[in-house]
């Protein structure tokens, strides 16, 4: 046996030197998985790199997608040529008297175009603009439930109530354009139709110049607009409630109806100032020589009220809702 064999420690056996036998050594650390120059996919909590909720569902990107959908093409056009509409009926119509007092709007419509613009909000105010409101709030969440691409909108992924609050300030937005699109136009096509001239007073008679009037006139749509905003906070919050937008948009449209059947019933008193429609007609009283602005003040903060609250019931709903569709 050699002396290399013969000095040589057995297997299992300490070394002469009476230590223990050095631990294997790790192996080396992996090289760099990822190619050199390029980033982790992923964050330090696990989301994508480049992740930002503020940045998903841009406000622009919302309002090109509402704005070309056919619904809106159709509504804003409808809006558009009613005045006109209205115009060629009167151009057709028998010519009447508007001597004495106590006339009607429909009397005095064709005096000037600020008397025509006072006419059309009158006969629109009721019932277009409620349809008009209620389609832009309740068809913004529940369309997109019923095409099924709501689940994926939060999966893309974008937050709950970013995505909720982008909706609601484009259906509010487009629902403001209807608004304001009736008056704007009535003062164009009567100013066409019947020249610019002094207002009349409706059921009184009196002239009031057209540049006092004005500003009045301007308050009296900002006020329809702002009576809007029941209609406009049920219909989105019926929106998160059902995948069929023809349900949200009927509901809050029924809600007008059954509220103005409820105003005729005498009996009811001074409960009756608590429906939604019951200052609907206040800003008539802003255009008499003697302004009185009560009606309209008492009608805002009733509407602002069922507006936040529908609206806060709206974003409580959505938060807790399982979206399967």
């Amino acid at each position: 046996m050699s002396r290399e064999h013969a000095t040589a420690a057995p297997r299992g056996d300490l070394p002469a030197n009476g230590s223990a036998p050095a631990a294997p050594a790790a192996p080396a650390a992996p090289a760099e998985l990822a190619p050199p120059g390029r980033r982790e996919p992923y964050g330090p909590h696990g989301e994508a790199r480049g992740y930002a909720p503020r940045r998903t569902l841009p406000l622009r990107v919302e309002f090109v997608r509402q704005g070309r959908r056919r619904r809106t093409t159709v509504m804003f056009a409808l809006l558009a040529a009613l005045p006109w509409i209205l115009v060629a009926a009167f151009s057709l119509a028998p010519e009447r008297t508007t001597q004495g007092s106590g006339l009607s709007m429909s009397d005095l419509a064709t005096e000037s175009a600020l008397n025509f613009s006072i006419f059309t909000l009158f006969v629109s105010a009721s019932f277009l603009l409620v349809v008009a409101v209620a389609l832009f709030c309740g068809d913004t969440v529940a369309s997109e439930a019923n095409w099924s691409s709501l689940r994926y909108l939060l999966a893309a992924p974008v937050p709950r109530d970013r995505l909720l609050g982008r909706k609601l300030v484009v259906a509010f937005g487009y629902a403001a354009a209807a608004v304001i699109t009736v008056p704007l136009m009535a003062l164009l096509a009567g100013t066409v139709a019947f020249g610019w001239d002094d207002v009349r007073v409706p059921f009184t008679g009196e002239t009031i110049e057209a540049a006092a009037v004005l500003p009045r006139f301007a308050v009296i749509v900002g006020y329809i607009l702002l009576n809007q905003l029941t209609v406009a906070a049920l219909a989105f919050l019926l929106s998160t409630m059902t995948d069929s937008p023809l349900g949200a948009v009927g509901g809050a449209v029924g809600l007008v109806v059954v509220s103005n059947i409820l105003q005729a019933v005498e009996v009811l008193g001074s409960l009756r100032e608590f429906l939604p429609t019951f200052w609907n007609t206040a800003w008539i009283y802003a255009l008499g020589v003697d302004l009185d602005w009560s009606g309209m003040v008492r009608g805002a903060a009733l509407s602002v009220t069922y507006g936040v609250v529908l609206t806060a019931l709206a974003f409580r709903r959505f938060r807790r809702k399982d979206v399967v569709s």
